[in-house]
């Protein structure tokens, strides 16, 4: 009996043997099906490996100077890849130390890591998570969105089988790379190119232990462990980052002991934006001008380029050295002396700082409330209320109406409470800036710099201002007596007023500034360094307004000029950018060369799109060039620039022209050396706001010590190679026409018949 009973549990053995058996191997079977399913798209899209080759991102595109450095970026995330070359050793040990100790070991999933998360499930006692950081690089590349419980689950088996498909496709420097490239860091920093200059201006291959650790340990959770927002959690997260690093042996305990202590050193953060970094007048010029590019260029799918998100590097003209002391210079002049100077100019004035033609107090105070009214309706705080559909009445009372703002001011940001229309008459105040430096044989911007701080100031003084030139306006009508032969600086012409007659037959007569030397004769370079009116006048009524257009056109001013002998002065607006490619003609031989600023695009994977080549025209001879070189130098050597003798200390050769305008609203200097011509601009917002006196408004006053400023930096900066030498002679000996003794000797000087004397109007 009891055989039998042995007898028949034996099959019932045998059976539960097999169906566990075809249980597991079903499962089994169905867990092969359902990732080849996963595999194949069944439960949803999975990335193709094209997209695995190629994966999409948003890229930044980079502006990059000519030495290399990036000024700023375009984009919708700031977001630049770097190679694996470029990224410090102590930042890929800190990353696999706290996120994937098994990185190297792994195909894309860590068996280990999974066994502890399913222990940690069933015991409640976690442990860490058990994504690789290929499971990672996977979620940054395809990223899940909004997907209820079920769908999250799937999607992770989805991104199980995409990090295999990555460890096959990329090696493991490639995709460790490829996730620092696409991890989000925090304000406003993708990628750790982005993440480096945000935190610590620094570049990745140039973090130190400390800062590799802290960038490691944000990656986890990138608001809740800002060094910015939340210093000590940070820090504390640095430093375990640090302990992990100890523990698998990247560094010792001594190195732990001694990095822990140290503070996070995020001392130079700054968030990254338009408005932020350097050249931010240049890179918002740029970018309107890549915007047009780019909708003219196309990818190979037939798209136009996006310049937000096609990661396009730039390369400019701007150096940034130069471009720093540019910025410098500005700020240096403005901060210290001009704007004080202008502050205490116009203290105790009751409708400072506005001067008008007029002595009626009621005249004067219906013009400053038409320039505060227009302000305000030009302002984007109405602009937006309009576009709301607010009625302009309502509009105009909120003006009125304290609200809490931030304010610029040379000491810093101010933080405040004041009406919008006081923070109007606030900026009245503030006197502004432009510089632009071209080198002479290239036409390569050098620097750029077209307000005072374009956080406040967004209106470019170099592009879009158009002001009067005043006398530096000048040299055009002096090329033309140079070009004419007949004309040297030696010339002479009697020091007396010269009208010239209108087409409605009145006579048109300038005023001169000065009384020096009246009645003598002086010569074409003494008048010129000097600015004398009178000498203006009698060469365009010798040469015409058409013929002075002409030679302006010729050297690259594209503005419309009107033909009236006014003209002569330094009446017609121009811009500072039209002035320094005109001024650079006489430093480049007589060739116009305009300015440029862009040498290469590229797309992200470093294939060339397109290379630009300066645009040239021949405007003069050579000879003609260099008169006007040596009539220039008299600007300094004896005229208005002269302060860069005494004041500076310049010795070099420099030619320059100074310019001021009409009530001294603008203030000009063209500061011409042979590798750089520079000019600078300074006025204030509106042509009825400046000094009173031309001692304080004069363009050697106003404009002249930003050029001094800017050119001892770049002097003292070896590392730019900008020579102090003399300019160029033509091959053409005409040493004789600079020497006036020899001059005099050989010419008769004075003024013929057409150089008719009209001192009586």
């Amino acid at each position: 009996m009891t055989t039998e009973k042995q007898e028949n549990k034996k099959p019932k053995k045998f059976n539960y043997i097999v169906k566990f058996w075809m249980v597991f191997v079903g499962l089994f079977l169905l867990t092969i099906l359902f990732f080849y399913g996963v595999a194949r798209g069944w439960f949803g899209p999975m990335p193709s490996f094209a997209e695995l080759e190629n994966p999409k991102s948003n890229l930044a595109s980079e502006v990059i100077s000519a030495d290399g450095v990036v000024l700023g970026t375009f984009f919708i995330e700031n977001r630049s890849n770097v190679d694996y070359r470029d990224i410090s050793p102590n930042l890929i040990n800190a990353i696999i130390a706290i996120e994937d100790i098994r990185f190297e070991e792994h195909s894309g999933i860590d068996q280990r890591a999974l066994l502890r998360v399913a222990y940690g499930v069933l015991t409640g006692h976690s442990k860490g998570g058990g994504s690789t950081i290929t499971q990672q690089l996977a979620k940054n590349l395809f990223p899940r969105g909004n997907l209820n419980t079920p769908q999250l689950i799937l999607r992770k088996f989805q991104e199980w089988i995409t990090a295999v498909k990555l460890e096959r496709t990329y090696s493991k420097e490639e995709i460790i790379a490829m996730y620092l490239n696409t991890v989000f860091y925090g304000h406003n920093a993708y990628g750790i190119k982005s993440a480096a200059a945000t935190f610590f201006a620094k570049t990745p291959d140039s973090l130190n232990l400390q800062e590799a650790a802290l960038m490691a340990g944000v990656v986890n959770r990138p608001t809740g462990y800002s060094p910015i927002l939340h210093p000590e959690a940070a820090l504390e997260r640095r430093n375990l980052v640090l302990k992990q690093m100890e523990k698998y042996g990247y560094i010792n305990e001594q190195t732990y002991d001694s990095v822990s202590q140290l503070p996070l050193g995020v001392t130079k953060y700054g968030m990254l934006d338009h408005n932020r970094g350097p050249a931010t007048y240049f890179r918002e010029y740029l970018r309107k001008w890549m915007k047009k590019w780019c909708k003219t260029h196309y990818k190979a799918n037939g798209e136009p380029y996006n310049l937000y998100t096609d990661g396009l590097k730039i390369y400019t003209t701007i150096d940034s050295r130069m471009q720093r002391y540019a910025e410098e210079a500005i700020r240096e002049h403005l901060a210290n002396d001009l704007q004080p100077a202008f502050y205490e100019h116009w203290k105790g004035y009751t409708y400072a700082p506005f001067v008008f033609q007029t002595d009626d107090e009621e005249e004067i105070k219906q013009a400053v409330e038409k320039i505060m009214k227009q302000s305000m309706r030009r302002s984007e705080r109405y602009r937006l209320l309009r576009k709301a559909g607010v009625d302009a009445d309502s509009i105009e009372k909120s003006f009125n109406s304290p609200v809490p703002m931030r304010i610029f001011s040379w000491n810093g940001t101010i933080d405040t409470v004041m009406t919008p229309m006081d923070s109007i008459r606030y900026y009245k105040y503030f006197l502004n800036a432009s510089l632009l430096s071209v080198e002479s044989h290239t036409g390569y911007i050098r620097a750029y710099v077209g307000g005072n701080d374009y956080r406040f100031f967004k209106y470019d003084h170099i592009i879009q201002g158009k002001r009067q030139v005043g006398s530096t306006f000048k040299p055009f009508l002096y090329t033309l007596a140079m070009q004419e032969g007949e004309y040297s600086p030696c010339y002479k012409v009697p020091n007396i007023s010269y009208s010239v007659e209108l087409d409605d037959g009145t006579f048109w007569t300038p005023r001169n500034s000065s009384s020096e030397r009246i009645g003598e004769e002086v010569t074409l370079k003494w008048a010129l360094a000097n600015s004398n009116n009178w000498i203006s006048a009698y060469l365009i009524k010798r040469f015409s307004p058409q013929s002075v257009i002409k030679m302006a056109h010729n050297m690259g001013v594209t503005s419309d000029i009107p033909a009236v002998p006014a003209i002569a002065l330094g009446t017609p607006d121009l811009s500072l950018y039209e002035m320094v490619g005109a001024m650079n003609t006489f430093a480049n031989k007589g060739v116009y060369i305009k300015p440029m600023f862009v040498l290469k695009i590229e797309d992200k994977n470093g294939n060339v799109l397109e290379r630009f080549v300066a645009e040239k025209n021949e405007a003069m001879d050579d000879v003609t060039a260099y008169k006007m070189i040596e009539l220039m130098k008299g600007v300094v050597e004896s005229g208005t620039g002269i302060r860069l003798r005494y004041k500076y200390g310049f010795t070099n050769p420099i030619a320059g022209k100074t310019g001021t305008t009409q009530n001294q609203s603008d203030g000009w200097f063209m500061g011409i050396t042979p590798d750089l011509t520079t000019g600078v601009w300074v006025g204030a917002e509106d042509r009825s706001v400046h000094f009173r006196s031309i001692r304080l408004g004069q363009g050697a006053n106003m404009a002249l010590p930003i050029w001094a400023l800017y050119m001892k930096k770049v002097y003292a900066d070896t590392s730019l190679h900008i020579s102090q030498g003399d300019f160029e002679k033509p091959l053409k000996d005409i040493s004789d026409e600079f020497d006036c003794e020899k001059y005099d000797q050989q010419h008769n000087t004075g003024v013929d018949d057409t150089g008719d004397e009209e001192d009586e109007f």
